[in-house]
């Protein structure tokens, strides 16, 4: 499409949803962070590479000396500020990114955690310890100011320290930090995992809900539910029963929200199944791709630009922002002017939710409440039928996104098609041996560095070539469930691909990425909204589960496996010969 020249006054009535039908609320009320002249203003002159950078900025002044300050400068230049002076303006108001938190070494970080004595090869040792050292770099905590100072910031004050992604990412992010929480808990620092634990409880506590990451932009637009799930790690780590007991109606309060708010009743065969779905009827851009959202919106009727991005909103709350997975079934799938998040039953969502209702069971019986452990039981066994009659497809062995409008499920491959073998969401144990046929039937073993995160080249972050460590933790984790000796195999192939792809890319460059293209050779990844990011929290934290639980197998060395008949075979034989 050719780039678009817009009036300033044109943009900002589009932005701003003046004169449109049903103009949705803001995602927060900050007239400098989350809506208004100022925030279109700035970000429509694109004056940083990321619109995130703006938004991240702390304000110099209250707010409303701010924006007093503002209004003058529009009203001078006719609400069409030149770039100098929008420049100026900012140098004097506001100041740089990062100035609201401080380095933060953890005080339990040490040396030589035990699982590193598990991993054989010498050369991924020394890795795991460089890993492990990666901890203190993105310890991050906050500074006094911003819990003095709330409405100068668009961070959210947490008072406890917490490791956060890396990167544009400077705050911590909701289903990103499991896995940080996973190789914390390897790395054997507890305390750390506890206040980041406390920090999410703080948030559910303030505003009923964990928010996507720790900004007031992200307010009204949660990520995937894993709340329950961190819980459970580090009582299993800890056995601190009283922090569960303490906060146990908290958890419950988090469950409470998805139930309240992102629910659908599907109905099929004469019966009705409640799932979940993402969902965020909130309008205007997102700040902090603003320029983008705005833009896209121009080659929509007016009409449908509220709804549009509410949709953009629904994705990044899915934490695929964005895939070729939210475009399926639109007018046109390869453009995100397409997306509909919200009419997709999406089967990772409910698989999280099924564990976190099993897991509430499990921790009310713990506790000796018994009628709760009753009542989250049944919800889960709820949500099994649903996933069943819904959602899986016994002919190809494995769950499928749901398609509300079109009533039909999105075949296209996803790693998470296979979340419920993840999330123990299921009751026949043989669907993880069908799990094993889909994967061979859709061609993914033969992907030598990586489980592609789909089979679409769209451009989107989310889509071919890229791969992403949580989803190979997913379906890796998801085939160890298996008894079968071939399907166990094939969960160590892959994760050895998986290591071999991190491993040589960090050999190259001395850094951990956010995603990797696993089209060639495996490089850093690219595609959608942003430059590929290092750090990398969760990345870290899956090649450290991945080397605890096969360190003595994986290899620094080993070429990448092509798992095809002769390694199935392989597989196989070894299986009738084990006892």
């Amino acid at each position: 499409m050719p780039e678009r020249t817009w009036q300033p006054s044109l943009l900002l009535l589009l932005a701003l949803g003046l004169g449109s039908r049903g103009a949705l609320p803001p995602p927060c009320d900050s007239r400098i962070y989350c809506h208004g002249e100022l925030l279109h203003q700035v970000q429509m002159a694109k004056l940083y590479p990321d619109d995130k950078q703006f938004v991240d900025m702390p304000l110099s002044s209250a707010p409303d000396q701010v924006l007093q300050h503002f209004h003058t400068l529009a009203s001078t230049h006719n609400h069409s500020i030149p770039r100098r002076q929008l420049q100026e303006f900012l140098r004097e108001h506001f100041q740089a990114v990062g100035q609201e938190l401080q380095p933060w070494t953890p005080e339990d970080w040490k040396d030589s955690p035990r699982f590193l004595q598990k991993i054989s090869d010498p050369k991924l040792r020394v890795w795991a310890e460089r890993l492990h050292r990666l901890w203190k770099k993105l310890g991050k905590k906050m500074k006094p100011e911003v819990l003095q100072h709330p409405e100068r910031f668009s961070a959210i004050y947490s008072q406890h320290p917490f490791v956060v992604p890396g990167g544009r990412f400077l705050e911590f992010y909701y289903w990103d930090s499991y896995w940080v929480m996973e190789g914390l808990l390897l790395s054997e620092m507890p305390q750390t995992v506890k206040g980041m634990l406390q920090n999410f409880l703080d948030l559910v506590q303030t505003y009923g809900h964990v928010p996507n990451g720790a900004r007031v932009y992200y307010l009204q637009r949660s990520q995937p539910p894993l709340l329950t799930l961190m819980m459970d790690r580090y009582v299993a780590s800890t056995n601190d029963t009283a922090f569960l007991r303490d906060n146990i109606g908290t958890l419950a309060s988090e469950l409470d929200f998805w139930a309240e708010n992102r629910s659908i009743s599907v109905s099929l065969g004469g019966r009705s199944y409640l799932l979940n779905r993402y969902h965020v009827p909130y309008g205007g851009p997102r700040p902090e791709s603003y320029s983008k959202d705005a833009e896209l919106a121009g080659s929509l009727p007016e009409g449908d630009r509220e709804a549009l991005w509410a949709e953009l909103k629904a994705g990044a709350e899915s934490g695929w922002d964005f895939s070729s997975r939210w475009l399926v079934g639109g007018p046109n799938p390869d453009r995100l002017s397409s997306i509909r998040t919200s009419k997709l039953v999406p089967v990772d969502l409910n698989a999280f939710l099924c564990q976190a209702e099993e897991l509430m069971s499990n921790f009310y019986a713990r506790l000796g409440n018994d009628s709760q452990a009753r009542k989250y039981r049944h919800l889960r066994d709820q949500r099994l039928a649903a996933l069943k009659a819904v959602l899986w497809d016994e002919e190809k062995g494995a769950w499928f996104d749901y398609d509300l409008e079109n009533g039909k499920k999105n075949q296209e491959f996803y790693p998470s098609n296979l979340a419920p073998l993840w999330a123990g969401c299921f009751s026949d144990p043989g669907v993880v041996d069908k799990a094993l046929r889909y994967l061979e039937d859709s061609q993914i073993l033969t992907y030598q560095h990586g489980i592609p995160t789909s089979l679409r080249k769209t451009g989107q972050q989310w889509d071919f070539p890229n791969a992403w460590a949580p989803l190979q933790d997913l379906v890796i984790r998801g085939l160890a469930k298996s008894p079968s000796p071939r399907t166990q195999e094939v969960a160590f192939q892959l994760a050895q691909n998986w290591i071999q792809t991190n491993f040589d890319v960090y050999s190259q460059k001395a850094a951990m990425y956010e995603k990797y293209d696993i089209s060639n050779g495996g490089q850093p990844g690219g595609g959608g909204e942003y430059e590929v990011q290092e750090g990398f929290g969760w990345t870290n934290g899956v090649v450290l589960m991945l080397l605890d639980r096969y360190g003595d197998r994986l290899s620094s060395g080993a070429p990448t496996a092509v798992l095809g008949l002769q390694c199935l075979a392989a597989a196989l034989l070894l299986s009738l010969l084990l006892p």
